[in-house]
């Protein structure tokens, strides 16, 4: 045997998914494993989307279905196959009683009525960046239910806030494929092998840098932007940050995550409200971003800690990353 090979054969192949979680089942004394198998499902689920999203241009599945969903956006073809996938991986994997979906207006009961756990999802986010080849991304929030246990779901399940989230995370289609979680004990990373159908660990505790040089924001709303935003910005490009806008969440929040900064969807004269969904875009990122040593904050308030209100949907400004660069922007809107 020639060295070469040896030494291909001695290189360790990593923990897979599967193993990681099963060694970290024993961090939740009340779960015997379902909140383990939600996690695979979403994984599975990924898995799959990953495949359509690498073969989009051939599969004919770009584009937009020419409908718009419960958020007034048009569907683009990518978001209804991974709303099937996710909610189908979901509902056979039988832990999940009820999932909350971006493109439905109401809670999708699993028929699992006996599961103690809920899904709140983003399935597809940035999905018309697939017919420019940008990168894109899945978001998901996890709770225990409150309801009882074997009757339906109810939206109360959904509306605990965002400290109750018991894990969140992403998947990101890029150049890689990743799925990073947290389960509330740090932040995990794991990158997936198309050889091998698996994820595998890669980044075992991500950290986000306490400061960063890069503020991501759509500047062709710069005039819709509160003055206090305006203010920030113009601070940032007098210290010389670097502006990276993606335009897909996933995407510019993954990079961030990775080499410091802030990302920032401001309200807007047309959305003062904002425009991302609370539930299943900014709580599940704002529990990865403390997890991960940085901070998310809607202006003057903590994300995890606004109160949900009755609408499933319920939209709001997000600033997110490096602590340092978040606390500043809190400083200045607080003036």
């Amino acid at each position: 045997m020639s060295q070469i090979t040896e030494n291909k054969l001695a290189t360790p192949v990593g923990t897979t998914l599967e193993r990681y979680i099963m060694r970290k089942q024993a961090e939740f004394p009340y779960a015997t494993g379902e909140l383990s198998q939600l996690l695979r499902d979403i994984a599975l689920a990924g898995k799959i989307v990953n495949r359509e999203v690498n073969r989009a241009g051939l599969s004919r599945i770009t584009g937009a279905m020419g409908e718009q969903n419960v958020q007034g956006e048009i569907q683009q073809k990518l978001d209804v196959e991974a709303n099937i996938r996710f909610i189908r991986a979901l509902t056979n994997g039988g832990e999940a009683c009820a999932v909350l979906s971006e493109e439905n207006e109401n809670i999708i009961e699993t028929g699992n009525q006996n599961g103690k756990y809920v899904v709140a999802i983003d399935p597809l986010d940035g999905s018309s960046n697939i017919d420019v080849n940008v990168s894109i991304g899945t978001l998901f929030s996890i709770y225990r239910r409150v309801s009882r246990i074997g009757g339906p779901a109810r939206k109360e399940d959904f509306l605990q806030g965002g400290r109750a989230q018991i894990a969140a995370g992403y998947i990101l289609y890029g150049s890689s494929t990743m799925l990073v979680y947290t389960t509330g004990h740090g932040v995990t990373g794991f990158t997936y092998e198309n050889s091998l159908g698996e994820f595998f660990l890669s980044h075992p505790d991500i950290k986000i840098p306490q400061h960063g040089p890069v503020f991501s924001c759509n500047e062709g709303n710069w005039f819709d932007y509160p003055e206090f935003v305006r203010t920030f910005l113009t601070t940032c490009k007098e210290r010389r940050l670097t502006a990276r806008y993606v335009g897909s969440l996933v995407a510019d929040y993954h990079r961030n995550l990775f080499t410091g900064g802030i990302y920032l969807y401001p309200p807007t004269v047309e959305k003062p409200g904002g425009k991302l969904r609370l539930l299943y875009e900014c709580y599940p990122l704002a529990f990865l971003i403390e997890q991960a040593g940085g901070m998310a904050v809607t202006g003057a308030d903590v994300v995890l800690d606004v109160s949900p209100t009755s609408d499933l949907h319920q939209r709001a400004p997000l600033f997110v990353g490096s602590a340092d660069l978040v606390k500043e922007l809190q400083a200045v809107a607080a003036r």
